[in-house]
């Protein structure tokens, strides 16, 4: 299958990066400090901002700090963090297409887990403190496609969560979801599912899924 496009928006977290260890391990230390249920903080984390799922349990004159708390405990150290599969053959070869990262951590998270997986520096990079609000809202892809010079509907967002598939959806791309983090029945309102990048390749038109 081709889903032809004029660039390609990438998700970085679970997409093409596996920091799963890391922020499970943080995400459940920090829950326990605040008393909260770890299970259910961490049940809608990923793909979400950390400010934004911090606001969600704590007052709003807590939120800084707090945030800053789980970005400490996550920067502690980049072990265990890979590229997901196909990721670095796909980013070696994008075939001229266009193509941007739209990521819900911050820079510094993003330069330490994409040096420690071996990801290269994108063309265009759009991360938690480039927009006021975070995914699911479109904002972040909306303006990757505005600094690629395409326009939305003429994207493909790849993406491994609910919150960044909705974000995609609503900026009016198609998405390509990929099963890396979440089971495949929680991502129905992608337009497309493979298992990972290894099934995706570049052509100067699109891209080339290998549908299972």
């Amino acid at each position: 299958m081709i889903l032809s496009c004029a660039a390609v928006l990438f998700d970085v977290d679970g997409t093409l990066v596996d920091s799963t260890p890391l922020v499970e391990r943080a995400g459940r230390e920090w829950a326990a400090e605040y008393g909260i249920d770890p299970d259910v903080f961490m049940s809608g984390a990923h793909g979400r901002r950390t400010s934004d799922r911090v606001a969600e349990f704590l007052p709003a004159e807590r939120v800084r700090e707090a945030t800053a708390r789980l970005d400490a405990l996550e920067a502690v150290s980049t072990d265990g963090i890979i590229a997901l599969p196909g990721a670095l053959d796909l980013l070696a070869d994008m075939s001229g297409l266009p193509h941007a990262f739209v990521t819900s951590m911050d820079r510094a998270q993003f330069k330490a887990r994409s040096e420690a997986a071996g990801i290269p520096s994108p063309p265009i990079l759009v991360t938690a403190e480039d927009v006021a609000d975070g995914k699911p809202d479109p904002s972040g892809y909306l303006q990757a496609a505005g600094r690629l010079g395409v326009d939305p509907s003429a994207c493909v967002v790849v993406e491994d969560a609910p919150a960044g598939i909705a974000a995609g959806r609503a900026a009016g791309a198609t998405v390509l979801a990929l099963v890396t983090s979440h089971p495949e029945e929680s991502l129905a309102e992608a337009h497309h599912v493979v298992q990972d990048l290894s099934r995706v390749r570049s052509t100067p038109a699109g891209l080339h899924l290998t549908i299972a």
